[in-house]
Formats: C-alpha cells, structure tokens, sequence
C-alpha cells in the first residue's frame, strides 16, 4: 500500500468480463474494463414546410406556426447518436416518426421535457432517415418533416465501460459506475451525461458526478437506494463526436435489482466492524486495519468484487518490505488501489487490538467466512479514523462525497434533490 496506481488502461475495443483482476493490499495491475456506451453532435436546424391552421382555411384561427427541426431538411453526414428536435421556441415533441428509405420505422421516445425524441438504438451509418415530427406550439398542434442522411462509421473512437450486468442484484450503495479511455474533455462533458439515461422503480431521484480527469463518471441518489429498488440504464455513447476528434464506441444497456439493506461500519479506534441487516445489528468483528506505513482508507466504498479463493501478488511493490505472494480466503475488493475484506488467520491475535495489515481490513477465517456468505457487490463498508482519506476514483467512490458536494461534479444543473427519469427506457 501507500501508493494509487491503475496500471493496464482501457483500449478502444473492450471486451465483457465478470472478473477484476486481484493483486491484494496494493495497486491493481490490470483492472479490467467492462464494455459501456457517448453525446449528439450538435444538430443542424432547418425550416420545415409550413405546418399548422392556415389562415382562410376551414376552421383557422390565425396564421400557420411553423416549425423548424434538426437535423435539418437536407442535412448530411449526422451522428449516428442524433437526436430529432424541434428548434421552434414553445413546441413540445409528443411524437416522432423515422424512418428508413424503404418505410422501416424506427423506435424511441421523447424526452420527458419533450426537448427531442431520442432513438432506441443508435441509427445505422451510412444512412438515409425521414423524421414526421408531431408536437404541440402556441397554435396547437404541429406537424413538420425532414429527411437527413448520417456519416459514415468513424475510424477513432473512445473506450468506455459500464459496471453494470443484467439480471443480477447488487448491494444498496451499487452507484452506476461508467468508464472513458481517454477521459471525456471537460467541454464534452455535459453533452455525454445528457446520453446516458438511468430510470429506477420505484422512482428516486439521482445525479452524475463526474471524477476530476473525466474517466469516470458515477450515478447514485442522495441517500442509498431503497431495498429492492430495479435499476435500468442506457449509456447511448455510440457515435457521439468529441472535440479531440473522437467518437463514442458503443451503447449499453443493462436492468439490475438491488438486494436488501445490508451495511458495514468499521472504527479504527476499536478495531472493530459493526454490520447491519435491514438496519438492525447482526454481528460484530474484530479487525485489523493497514498499519501506520500502509494505512486503510477512510471513507465510504463499496464492495466490487468477491472471490473465494486467490492468489494476491504485490512483488511489483516499488517497497521491498510490502512485496510478497500469499493465498488469500473470501476477498472483497474495496479499492483499485488493493485494498480488501479478507480471511488473515495469521493476524488473529492481533485483531481488535492492533494494526498490522498492508492496508486491508483483516477478520478471522471463520468471520471472513460469515461476511462473503452475506455480502453482495455494492454492498457499502465505511472506513473512519485511519491516517489516510480515500483518493476520489481510487475504487467505486460515489459515496466518499457529501449530497451537497456530489451534486457539484455534474456537468448539468442538478434540481433541489436530484433529478428524475429523463426518458421512458
């Protein structure tokens, strides 16, 4: 411990994995990343036909409305993450139809805002859409159309991860974890965050916090989520342009539930680990934490990854006291940095007394035993009294930031208590 590393970086073509790589009480070599999804370029507007009443036409009631949408009439080589939008001040989308050149329709939804109406798929490349759009202005309802033509698939594209699989349940501290390789610029920022949708049911409110160099981005709501709580995410990244000339790889999606209310809290001035069930105390641990040298982190992780049985091997260790290979029983990753739940009998008798660790929070085999049993991914451990603060991205971090000081990572406003749903998924 003593040093934040994440060596192995993420390369444009990511692949699917269910594993993260252990290394044990020091920096992970080669943390994995997991296939996720990237903005619209920004939109040309064009005029559309004129819609709406005509004056001195049965039943008008004044002048026709007319409506402009984007991607204009015309318009070429469009992102294959466009949106369709009515640039007309004061009109709502309630409805969009596009479709190909031989009459397939497309499907997708408004915005919640009904802003734009954003397709349930990336469109294709290369090709040549018709968007009917129908919404409600100042005269009523309107109706416009433009057919427009998208770019070719682009050479240079980013890497990005979602740390999210269907069909499994994760712990109530779970945040949405997206990954960039390269970091998303501070400028992209905000049109990418405005691609990637989360609903939750029942509905909480949430936000983004983005991690200083842009290569991480969280999603978690003010308080934990609610015991059985399903999560259902798009990050819809694939072709959206970025302004160091790159693009979006792919779009992913994934729906996941959240398990019961389970909780760890560990103070380093007892050595000891309190866990809550459902808010009720279940059992209580004795522990060590990293010794002075190699001290734990303190604050809030979560539990990202469980393994049986491994091998942790810090022989890269730049220390020479703090290199070693050792099997390892019931390890819970906490940190990207190498920082564990794990079985240590050769510490027992130090446990509840002492720090001797290289920075893991050592328990008993037959207690290690217990928590893996118990435990779920997302599952939060709070850290308090140690020598060290955890370094924001250094693990799953959304929770070692206040409400009030999350909120201020989000490259959009965020309204009093979170946003909401911002598109029927």
């Amino acid at each position: 411990m003593g040093r934040f590393a994440r060596a192995g970086a993420m390369v444009c073509a990511l692949a699917v994995t269910a594993s993260i790589a252990l290394t044990g009480c020091g920096p992970d070599p080669q943390k994995p990343a997991f296939v996720g999804g990237g903005p619209s370029g920004s939109p040309e507007t064009g005029v559309a036909a004129p819609v709406g009443d005509r004056e001195g036409t049965p039943g008008s009631s004044g002048p026709a409305q007319t409506v402009t949408i984007s991607p204009a009439d015309g318009a070429t080589n469009r992102p294959v993450s466009t949106e369709i939008a009515a640039g007309t001040p004061g009109v709502k989308i309630t409805d969009v139809a596009l479709t190909t050149a031989d009459g397939k329709r497309v499907a997708g939804a408004p915005r919640t805002d009904g802003s734009s109406w954003v397709p349930a798929a990336p469109l294709k490349y290369g090709t040549r859409y018709t968007a009917t759009v129908t919404g409600t202005g100042t005269a009523g309802q309107v109706t416009g159309t433009s057919t427009f033509t998208t770019m070719k698939k682009p050479k240079s594209t980013i890497g990005s991860g979602l740390y999210l699989f269907d069909d499994k349940t994760y712990g109530v501290a779970m945040p949405v974890v997206t990954e960039f390789s390269p970091g998303i610029p501070k400028k992209d920022r905000a049109a990418v965050q405005k691609r990637m949708f989360v609903q939750t049911d029942p509905p909480q409110p949430g936000a983004w916090h983005w991690v200083s160099n842009g290569t991480q981005a969280y999603y978690r709501g003010a308080e934990y989520w609610k015991p059985g709580t399903r999560l259902t995410v798009r990050i819809a990244l694939e072709g959206i342009p970025l302004s160091n000339g790159k693009y979006g790889n792919v779009d992913r999606r994934a729906s996941a539930k959240i398990g019961r209310a389970f909780e760890m809290k560990v103070a380093n001035a007892t050595k000891q680990m309190t866990v809550y069930e459902n808010g009720q105390v279940v059992r209580t641990v004795p522990v060590s934490l990293g010794k002075k040298q190699t001290p734990s982190s303190s604050g809030t992780m979560v539990v990202m990854e469980k393994k049986e049985a491994t091998v942790f091997d810090t022989r890269d260790d730049p220390d020479p006291a703090n290199r070693y290979v050792t099997e390892i029983d019931f390890a819970q990753r906490l940190t990207w940095g190498g920082e564990y739940i794990h079985a240590a009998p050769w510490s027992v008798q130090h446990q509840g007394r002492r720090n001797v660790s290289h920075g893991c929070v050592n328990v008993s085999m037959d207690n290690a035993r217990w928590l893996f049993q118990r435990t779920l991914v997302g599952d939060p451990i709070t850290i308090t009294g140690t020598e060290r603060k955890l370094t924001p991205g250094n693990g799953w971090t959304a929770w070692s930031l206040s409400w009030a000081e999350f909120v201020k990572g989000s490259a959009l406003p965020v309204p009093d208590g979170g946003e909401g749903a911002t598109l029927a998924l």
